[in-house]
């Protein structure tokens, strides 16, 4: 653990700090405010990894509470909660976790992931900072909240699942791990070729039709009517796989529905997309 620590901190300090927040950093760094708002868990691991973060988030005595624990979720894969940001300022808020993968063998892979976390982590908090800048002649009030939580865990996958909420928009953000082959999961590499796209879009649609029919508080943006009507999922659409096996399609808030629909995910019947399927290792 220790020595994963340490690459981690290495891949943090080549990750470029935005520009803005060099000089708090340096400021930070030459005077520390007597009370600091930093909580560390008693273990030597969390702190090995809290401190990492210390210098951005200790920019005034009103600084945000940074903290790391390391819950295991898995046998082997664990995610770490690589720092927790918290801070109230000008009736603006920002409460950020930043996760980090711990256990894989595969370096590159695990550091990539993790580089990608806190470039997001990063550039919340250069917005957060933006809004509440002295120099802001157009102040808003601005509430950033990023978690995130594992929705699978078996012996052969493991799916997180980060939540980013900035400017009223909310985004789901996932990533699907092979344990066994240490290697990330793409919802083209499922399947055999590309027909995949035109047939889970269309059950999707059905499915749309389907709970608008059962529920008129539902609504969905799919017919020509429609200003953005849904066509087709991505290529690369967001998704998961549950821990029965099943594939599930995620969309943010406003990508097909009004915003009062929220994040929106559908479950595809395995038995309409079996015969474009690579195997039946991950969905069945």
């Amino acid at each position: 653990m220790a020595k994963r620590l340490e690459q981690l901190r290495e891949e943090y300090k080549n990750v470029p700090i935005p520009k803005e927040l060099d000089s708090i950093v340096e400021k930070a760094l030459q005077h520390r405010p007597k009370k600091k708002r930093i909580i560390m868990w008693p273990t030597a691991a969390a702190v090995a990894a809290a401190v990492l973060f210390t210098a951005i988030v200790n920019i005034n005595p009103c600084a945000a509470q940074a903290m790391s624990k390391i819950p295991v979720i898995g046998k082997v894969v664990q995610a770490i909660t690589f720092v927790e940001i918290k801070e109230e300022k000008d009736q603006s808020s920002i409460h950020v976790k930043t996760p980090a993968l711990s256990g894989l063998s595969n370096h590159e892979l695990e550091n990539s992931i993790n580089q990608k976390y806190l470039k997001e982590s990063k550039q919340l908090y250069q917005e957060f900072m933006k809004a509440t800048s002295k120099k802001n002649k157009e102040k808003w009030h601005l509430n950033v909240y990023s978690n995130y939580e594992t929705v699978t865990d078996t012996p052969d996958l493991i799916s997180i699942h980060r939540v980013i909420q900035l400017y009223g928009n909310t985004q789901s953000r996932y990533i699907t791990i092979d344990k066994k082959n240490e290697s990330l999961l793409t919802l083209k590499s499922l399947f055999k070729d590309d027909r995949y796209i035109k047939v889970i879009s269309q059950n999707i649609k059905e499915q749309m039709k389907k709970q608008m029919k059962e529920d008129p508080d539902k609504t969905y943006w799919f017919t020509d009517e429609d200003i953005a009507p849904f066509k087709k999922i991505h290529a690369d659409q967001n998704f998961y796989i549950t821990e029965h096996h099943k594939l599930v399609i995620s969309f943010d808030k406003y990508e097909v529905a009004p915003g009062y629909m929220g994040v929106t995910k559908f479950e595809i019947p395995t038995s309409v997309i079996s015969n474009l399927l690579v195997g039946n290792r991950y969905i069945r």
